[in-house]
């Protein structure tokens, strides 16, 4: 496709679907069906003002930061420890949202842990932590073979969240990513990812761990209710929401609004939704508002335009 930046299809995707769930976070659906969101607004949960992003978006900044010089996850590491402990990458510095699980791992960074070990390795430990920091990875690991691809987002998934479930997650959605920069139709690739995930990973996981992945695997998670729907904070939960909205909407603005509405972990599962629907349907077709409202947008601007430099083969003129 011409004139897009993936780059800055991602980053202004996740973050501004982070800042529309910020206000509407761990409200039940039934609780947000008498008040939908309709457009970005402030307060709420963390009486944060308007455009005011998360952890997602803090520790996606962090990472996209992080690759300006390469891979390196101890650098990833330092810039998330930063971010918890010094506030590098708040929208108004100070840290106000922080994962029980993340927050455990970056302890245990600051501590000196190798970063590759520092997650959680139990199936008890698979929020969405992982899940929601991840696609700017893509933009170091997409031209590489699928054993490095898989590799790689495992060792940065593990930073925080080691468990082989929240890894595949990260991998399926990094793949999901890697097909939309090649312009492949959104339920082409849901095709064509039931095929190759459960093929590449065969050899690799143990066979009980594609069985949480089914729903997406196996079927046609888009056939489903709204009330089929889970959108917990457990990472499964926030790859199918995120996948379903996708994938039963047709613009930006719809698939990261239903995905608030649907409650719970809402800035999380719009945040992921997010940053695939940027890709899909390009930057520019989030609302300019939304876009101008966000907290240090021209910070989030510049860090665009670096990245954008260091991969120029996403930036398409």
């Amino acid at each position: 496709m011409e004139n897009r930046n993936y780059i800055k299809d991602v980053l202004l995707g996740v973050s501004v679907a982070d800042a529309l769930g910020v206000p509407f976070e761990f409200k039940s659906r039934q609780a947000i069906e008498f008040h939908p969101a309709t457009d970005m607004i402030g307060y709420g949960t963390y009486s944060q003002p308007s455009g005011t992003w998360s952890d997602d978006s803090s520790l996606t900044f962090c990472l996209a930061e992080a690759l300006l010089t390469g891979l390196d996850y101890k650098l990833i590491a330092q810039n998330f420890i930063n971010w918890l402990y010094n506030n590098h990458w708040t929208p108004y510095g100070e840290v106000f949202d922080v994962g029980g699980t993340t927050q455990l791992a970056i302890e245990r960074l600051k501590k000196g842990a190798n970063p590759i070990l520092a997650g959680e390795d139990s199936e008890k430990s698979n929020g969405n932590g992982s899940l929601m920091r991840i696609l700017p990875l893509i933009f170091y690991t997409a031209d590489k073979p699928i054993e490095a691809r898989f590799e790689i987002a495992k060792n940065v998934s593990s930073l925080t969240h080691r468990h082989i479930r929240s890894v595949i997650a990260c991998f399926y959605y990094l793949e999901f990513a890697r097909y939309l920069m090649q312009g492949k139709e959104k339920f082409e690739i849901y095709a064509v990812l039931q095929k190759e995930i459960p093929e590449f990973l065969k050899n690799i996981i143990p066979e009980n761990e594609l069985k949480p992945f089914s729903r997406i695997l196996e079927k046609n998670i888009f056939k489903l209710k709204t009330d089929q729907i889970r959108s917990s904070g457990y990472v499964i939960d926030t790859l199918e929401a995120s996948l379903w909205s996708l994938l039963t909407t047709d613009t930006y603005k719809s698939a990261v609004l239903q995905c608030v509405n649907l409650g719970e972990d809402t800035d999380t599962t719009a945040a992921v939704c997010g940053g695939l629907a940027g890709l899909l349907y390009g930057y520019q077709a989030i609302p300019k508002m939304w876009i101008s409202e966000l907290a240090r947008i021209d910070d989030i601007l510049k860090l665009i335009d670096r990245l954008s430099q260091k991969y120029p083969f996403w930036v398409k003129k």
